[in-house]
């Protein structure tokens, strides 16, 4: 599900469901799931263990916050839903808005994709930015605490041992707490420890699918002229193990990041790394590096072994009270940046499962929905790191006819602008996967050289038709 297959929130769909949940995890996930249990519960208490500044700075408990992160249009509509005002608010902090269209280059299949023809309005910020941007929002909201330096420690539950009652944990002075709750969301990511408690209670642990891809990543930030709003692109394609991302951020900065997959990791310091932006076919990255003062000494660096999907939806008992979600759901590899926005599509399934059921069988109905959202990007983005010999772990059905014919379809895109948008919309969260299958798309990817006009338009995800219920 996307966007365009996801209903949009509706405050007024939901009623007063219990007295308190707590979200364990403050980043986007946990945010995100803490404005809509908002209007479920008559209060909300949102947990951490890194402190929760007002200010934008990178958490040490997730090291990723300090590398580039790309927030796609479908999770920034669905934040501008839940939090109205909340793009002003990014600019007014010193995000940029760009129009991808024009301003985003992106090398893929052997050459740049053409410019769309439609307007695709890209928000660029830094991680620490966005996170204190949602974190200002959230603690707006009445009858929400946010609690940094408050470490989990474990769940409570009732006699019987099917109901989660509360969680336990630590704060910052070492004291332990206790906090009875109707819910909880475990929003901690990757480090997730709901699946070893649920082997070790009595449930079933989850099965897990985990594709490993190697990838490693070093980040350093350079500067930026501030009319240059340029966005640079170019993924790992097989057999190249080599990309980067180079994105306008606040401050006059571009992040720059440089990824490596399958054991070419990239290095932190300035000379090879250099030389290692130097390598990649898209000439902006050396280029830039050279050209530009380095506001970083040396690189941050980023292992990401593998993606990682647990399958709660296929439990046939999961405890009452307790739901799962965002990385500590499924994680995807970084290179692709669809984290942050399928965490908020999530968030938006969490919504409409409470105003479906309220607390009765939630977390079944809620990982159904969940689902259904991450389907989609896990079987495009997963399956294509299937496309180097050298990814190991379960295939997503048809990856390799996906992958044949994504290739293909990238390729006509170099100098069609209606497919360049149709794919836009795709990857940005906007349209369904099933956009790439249409007929008119169908006929232009396979149609001959010199066939077919150019002005043609895609339809708007809107305009789709399968809109879900």
């Amino acid at each position: 599900m996307t966007l365009a297959t996801v209903p949009r929130y509706d405050e007024s769909s939901v009623g007063t469901v219990g007295e308190r949940a707590v979200v364990l995890g403050g980043s986007v996930a946990g945010l995100c799931a803490a404005r809509v249990l908002r209007d479920a519960f008559e209060s909300v208490v949102v947990l951490d263990r890194d402190p929760l500044p007002a200010d934008p700075v990178a958490r040490d408990g997730a090291p990723q916050t300090r590398h580039p992160h790309v927030l796609l249009e479908g999770g920034r509509a669905t934040l501008e839903d839940l939090f109205p005002g909340f793009s002003e608010t990014l600019l007014e902090a010193g995000g940029l808005l760009v129009d991808a269209s024009r301003q985003l280059r992106e090398f893929n299949g052997g050459d740049y994709i053409a410019d769309a023809p439609g307007r695709l309005p890209t928000y660029c910020a830094s991680r620490p930015l966005l996170e204190a941007v949602l974190r200002q929002r959230t603690r707006g909201l009445e009858c929400v605490d946010l609690r940094g330096e408050h470490r989990f420690t474990g769940y409570e539950t009732d006699a019987t041992g099917q109901t989660v009652t509360g969680v336990t944990g630590r704060d910052g002075e070492g004291e332990p707490f206790t906090l009875a709750a109707d819910l909880v969301v475990d929003a901690t990511g990757r480090t997730s420890r709901t699946p070893s408690w649920l082997a070790e209670t009595g449930f079933q642990r989850p099965a897990t699918d985990e594709v490993t891809i190697e990838v490693a990543y070093s980040t350093i930030r350079v500067e930026r002229p501030p009319d240059d709003r340029r966005l640079f692109l170019v993924a790992p394609t097989a057999p190249r193990t080599r990309g980067g991302a180079l994105i306008p951020a606040e401050d006059g900065q571009w992040e720059v990041i440089l990824q490596g997959v399958h054991g070419d990791d990239p290095p932190t310091d300035p000379e090879p790394l250099q030389r290692f932006a130097d390598s990649l076919p898209a000439d902006e990255f050396g280029a830039t590096l050279a050209a530009h003062e380095w506001r970083t000494a040396q690189a941050e660096r980023y292992p990401y072994p593998a993606s990682r999907r647990h399958r709660y939806e296929a439990l046939d008992r999961f405890p009452a009270g307790l739901v799962v979600t965002g990385d500590a759901l499924a994680s995807f590899n970084p290179i692709y940046g669809q984290g942050m926005s399928v965490a908020a599509l999530e968030a938006l399934g969490l919504h409409h499962a409470l105003a479906d059921g309220g607390l009765d069988e939630l977390g079944p109905r809620f990982f159904d929905r969940a689902a259904a959202i991450v389907d989609g990007v896990w079987r495009v983005v997963v399956g294509s790191d299937f496309a180097f010999a050298e990814t190991s772990g379960p295939e997503p059905t048809g990856a390799g006819v996906t992958n044949w014919y994504m290739d293909r379809f990238v390729r006509r895109a170099h100098d069609d602008p209606f497919l360049s948008e149709v794919y836009a919309r795709v990857t940005r969260l906007e349209a369904s996967p099933t956009a790439l299958f249409r007929p008119k798309v169908l006929w232009r990817v396979f149609r001959p050289f010199g066939g077919g006009s150019e002005d043609d338009r895609p339809e708007t995800p809107g305009s789709e038709g399968d809109r879900a219920v």
